[in-house]
């Protein structure tokens, strides 16, 4: 094949036997597959646009904030709005790419159809890392969260990191579409609370409370409204993508959504609108009711904006319980999304084949319980929930730039393919989600070096068992490689 997989096999467990009769080889297939699929039909657009929501709502309650003291009030402004810009270009191109190939690979599966096997590897396995590392960092905020709410007298630790990994992933075991509507009745709580917030918040909204950052005067175009110049804007970048990190996650949910074709594109539209419209109010209302130098540093934000440094307010105590309830749907959802990247990959041998097992409820148990060990560990061994964000957005960054570009390699290369959706702007849109996100990628150097090269090193290691391993035994029969193995077949026609 062009991208030089003509190493993949048929079945994956006849990988190193040899060459089975065909209808012997079909046979295997039909067995490998069934062993590992989905509940499909689970969730309409409805649960898909709360699964899209519910990845990202616990960053409107805090995270952002830290971008203030990068940029300021107006470099965090610019940086949210040019973040704002790169999401809505990559849902928009996403959308039209969930609707050609609606499989559980989600970005796995458009690169691999664009960009070959390496580019389908290095995509996946970028979400993975944001999906797997996410998780256990929102558990730590999760447990500061408990201790500071006094909840059960329970303190920060290990004990309320297994509880969170346990129950969840429970919850996830029992079925998909059970799971989905439990995040959906936790993200309606969190979206309801802040839209509550922010009501309480602008009655004391002051403009001049916006720019009360002092200025660095040595910084290059340094002023009020960019109080760290102009290099405060592109700092500020990881932390604007607080405000809709995750939305591209939806696409994950194709083989279990009813009707994709239609489902996808609408959800990830909607999801997309809410959340801007939440980022805009949820960023102007905290940083005018308090000022932007009261809530940079704030673990709390909206809990500070509301009762600065007085007494707990009924209303400030209800944002404090009501962003736990957001943190626990960011936290569910994205065990959600990293079970099926990680069951798409396996199913197709990028990685171990017995990661892609399905329960009798259709559920990938390895997928869920093997990613959840792997956070519990992290959140217990290091506490340290920050800098594991920060490797999860710079996995994050890679895979948005990747996925942009395989919406532009897809339209160049095979512009007569069927698109039930097309993506508005074409081209154009998928380019400025391309370059923004290579913008974001350099921009978490600025921010953490060392998690950086974190995630560096964790591809080094992906890309190594990649190479000498599991590139030779790849899965023709998964959706995502037989989608390939077409396109190729088809282009090999044409040639002819």
């Amino acid at each position: 094949m062009p991208d030089g997989t003509d190493s993949r096999v048929p079945p994956a467990e006849a990988a190193d036997g040899p060459a089975a009769p065909p209808d012997a080889s079909a046979q295997q297939d039909a067995t490998y597959l069934q062993r590992r699929t989905l509940r499909r039909g689970s969730a309409g657009w409805l649960l898909l646009t709360g699964l899209g929501v519910a990845y990202v709502v616990s960053g409107d309650f805090s995270g952002w904030n830290i971008g203030l003291s990068e940029g300021g009030f107006g470099g965090l402004a610019i940086a949210t709005l040019l973040m704002g810009v790169m999401y809505a270009c990559l849902v928009f191109s996403l959308a039209e790419l969930s609707a050609i190939l609606p499989t559980a690979g989600g970005g796995y599966g458009f690169a691999r159809r664009a960009l070959g096997t390496w580019g389908g590897f290095l995509t996946g396995t970028a979400i993975l890392i944001e999906y797997i590392l996410a998780p256990a960092a929102i558990s730590i905020f999760i447990g500061e969260y408990v201790e500071s709410l006094n909840l059960f007298g329970l303190t920060a630790g290990w004990p309320v990191y297994l509880a969170c990994f346990a129950i969840f992933i429970g919850i996830h075991l029992w079925g998909v579409g059970e799971a989905l509507r439990f995040s959906l009745v936790v993200t309606a709580i969190a979206v309801a609370a802040l839209l509550i917030f922010a009501v309480g918040a602008f009655t004391e909204f002051d403009a001049s409370g916006l720019n009360d950052i002092p200025v660095d005067q040595d910084a290059f175009g340094s002023g009020t409204w960019l109080p760290f110049g102009v290099l405060g804007i592109w700092a500020a970048f990881p932390f604007a993508m607080w405000f809709f990190l995750g939305v591209e996650g939806v696409p994950l949910a194709a083989e279990e959504a009813k009707d994709p074709v239609r489902s996808m594109p609408r959800a990830l539209s909607i999801a997309m609108g809410v959340l801007v419209l939440l980022a805009v109010i949820t960023f102007f209302a905290a940083t005018g009711a308090r000022g932007s130098a009261a809530v940079q540093d704030a673990g709390n934000p909206l809990v500070v904006a509301l009762q600065g440094d007085g007494d707990p307010t009924p209303l400030s105590r209800f944002v404090n319980y009501a962003g736990l309830a957001g943190l626990v749907a960011s936290f569910f959802s994205l065990i959600y999304a990293g079970s099926r990247q990680l069951f798409a990959l396996s199913r197709a041998g990028y990685l171990p084949r017995f990661l892609s097992l399905t329960s009798g409820r259709k559920a990938p148990y390895p997928g869920l319980l093997i990613p959840g060990a792997i956070g519990f560990a992290l959140a217990a061994g290091t506490g340290d929930g920050g800098r594991m964000l920060n490797v999860a957005v710079f996995g994050a960054t890679i895979s948005y730039a990747l996925m942009a570009l395989s919406h532009l390699v897809l339209r160049r290369r095979e512009p007569g393919l069927p698109r039930p959706y097309r993506t508005p702007g074409g081209m154009l849109t998928s380019g400025v989600a391309f370059v923004l996100a290579l913008s974001a990628l350099v921009a978490t150097f600025l921010v953490d070096k060392d998690a950086a090269f974190i995630a560096l090193g964790v591809y080094v290691v992906a890309l190594a068992y990649f190479t000498f391993y599991s590139r030779h035994r790849l899965v023709a029969a998964a959706p995502e490689e037989e989608f390939a193995a077409l396109a190729a077949a088809e282009a090999e026609l044409e040639r002819g």
